[in-house]
């Protein structure tokens, strides 16, 4: 490439720079998302391995039940993104304050599943200890969901206009927040007494009220109020709840379903031993330092299609949805580098306070470093099938993401099933299967966006070309082809 190919790669609308603007502050907020999960299964694993697998698959039960609503609040950075490129700020507050009802609404149906924690857990057919272990954490996370809906509606305020870096700060000032209380509650710091793997429940879920607690008062601040309609959006506005029900709901679906699959694996995986449960544990523990980062680029992507479609220029929202890939595929490649090269750096801390010594932990830590190789092999696809659905549902292309999404976690759950209970299979033969699941569900989402059914979809309302008049007061929205406004001249 010469060096003016290269200036114009970074410098247009759709490149490099753009994606790196919007991605960068992202890639910081999942970051600090995974080190704090990875700290507060490393404390956990100091207290025991059982204390730590526990921890593992409760959190897969709680984040798989808090998925529906989470993916319906997330949806609202589409709106927030195609309103801003449409240059209808007017309706960003309001957007904004519908999620945040649907995610206030939804938090009683998580606190009802509490008393159900020892049926649900039961049914995994875990050892006694580590079945207790799981009620007990899943107990104190339970209050948590409800404030991470709510952070998560508030911060597409921030999000769909691309001003990422508010939501980086705050997500790495609670992530922190959420490790300094993991130490207090989890051993006994500073005169609390020792809650162990309750106290890291306890801790996440304190978090993530304190962040929507932030998130709130920022969204109503008297700029945001007087530009963008914070405080008047606070009221109910049917059509537009509908719409963010219409389109975010198969994205919350999707969500549910992928999780949920991916649980089944979890559980089944913990039935096959206390050593394949821990190693499995510590395995998506590492690995989430590879996949947060590209979800972090992911969702940046869903901000840039939506922008640019809101502006209607698909090209451009194509652009950033390959360069997004680019970067993607790039991170993906060196974590995986060093997966295979130096495992046993990256699990370290697990055993550096660990209580117990000699073959045991040794024979964990051999085979965590043999999974490390699956999730290389898979790594790649794994980045592809991320940023893809990512930059489907920046354009409302949720429909599809919703039926591919039952596919694949009916085939996941039910292979899993099969393979442990069925047909026996061992720990290497249950990575395989994660492997080809995921390399499928990579292509699938490629050949979908290069189909390109994406490129005339909207979420948004639009408002009538040379019309500066008020919106209608129940505007229907465009989707999947709906009439569009005159195409700008392309680049």
């Amino acid at each position: 490439m010469t060096s003016n190919s290269i200036a114009q790669w970074w410098r247009r609308p759709g490149g490099g720079r753009e994606v790196a603007q919007v991605a960068a502050p992202m890639v910081v907020s999942s970051l600090s998302w995974t080190v704090m999960t990875f700290i507060d299964r490393m404390f956990l694993r100091w207290e025991s391995g059982a204390t730590m697998s526990a921890a593992f698959s409760a959190s897969a039960v709680w984040f798989a039940m808090a998925c529906l609503p989470l993916g319906i609040c997330a949806y609202a950075t589409t709106f927030v993104a195609q309103y801003h490129g449409d240059r209808q700020a007017e309706r960003i507050g309001c957007v904004v304050w519908q999620a945040a009802w649907i995610a206030l609404a939804a938090a009683p149906f998580t606190l009802a599943a509490m008393p159900l924690a020892p049926w649900i857990f039961g049914l995994a057919g875990h050892d006694p200890e580590v079945t207790e272990l799981e009620v007990r954490y899943f107990r104190a996370l339970a209050p948590g969901a409800a404030g991470m809906w709510l952070a998560q509606a508030l911060s597409a305020f921030y999000g769909g206009r691309g001003l990422t870096r508010v939501n980086m700060w705050v997500d790495a000032a609670f992530a922190l927040v959420n490790v300094a209380l993991d130490y207090l509650w989890i051993f006994g710091r500073g005169g609390f007494p020792p809650l162990g793997i309750a106290g890291a429940g306890w801790a996440t879920s304190v978090a993530l009220w304190l962040k929507a607690a932030t998130f709130a008062a920022l969204v109503l601040r008297q700029r945001n109020r007087r530009e963008f309609g914070s405080a008047r959006g606070m009221r109910l506005d049917l059509p537009l709840l509908g719409r963010l029900l219409r389109f975010g709901g198969p994205s919350g679906v999707q969500m549910l379903l992928e999780v949920a699959g991916f649980t089944v694996f979890i559980l089944m995986v913990g039935r096959l031993g206390p050593m394949e449960a821990e190693a499995t544990s510590m395995t998506f523990s590492v690995s989430t330092l590879a996949f947060m980062p590209v979800w972090g680029l992911s969702m940046a992507c869903t901000i840039l299609v939506g922008q640019h479609l809101g502006e209607d220029r698909d090209d451009r929202a194509e652009r950033a949805t390959w360069n997004a890939l680019g970067f993607s595929l790039a991170y993906m490649t060196l974590a995986s580098l060093l997966y295979l090269t130096v495992p046993g750096l990256l699990l370290f801390g697990f055993f550096a306070g660990a209580s117990e010594t000699g073959s045991e932990a040794a024979a964990v830590a051999q085979l965590a470093r043999r999974l490390l190789a699956f999730v290389a092999a898979y790594n790649l696809f794994d980045a592809l099938m991320i940023v893809m659905v990512g930059a489907i549902k920046g354009a409302g292309d949720t429909r599809f993401v919703l039926q591919a999404s039952l596919w694949l976690a009916a085939a996941l759950a039910a292979a899993a099933w099969l393979g442990v209970e069925v047909f026996h299979c061992g720990i290497d033969a249950c990575w395989a299967l994660i492997t080809a699941w995921v390399w499928i569900g990579g292509l699938i989402y490629l050949r979908r966006f290069r189909g390109g059914a994406w490129r005339s979809m909207r979420v948004i309302e639009t408002l009538p070309a040379m019309s500066s008049g008020p919106l209608p007061a129940d505007p229907i929205a465009v989707g999947g082809g709906g009439p569009l406004a005159p195409r700008a001249e392309r680049d």
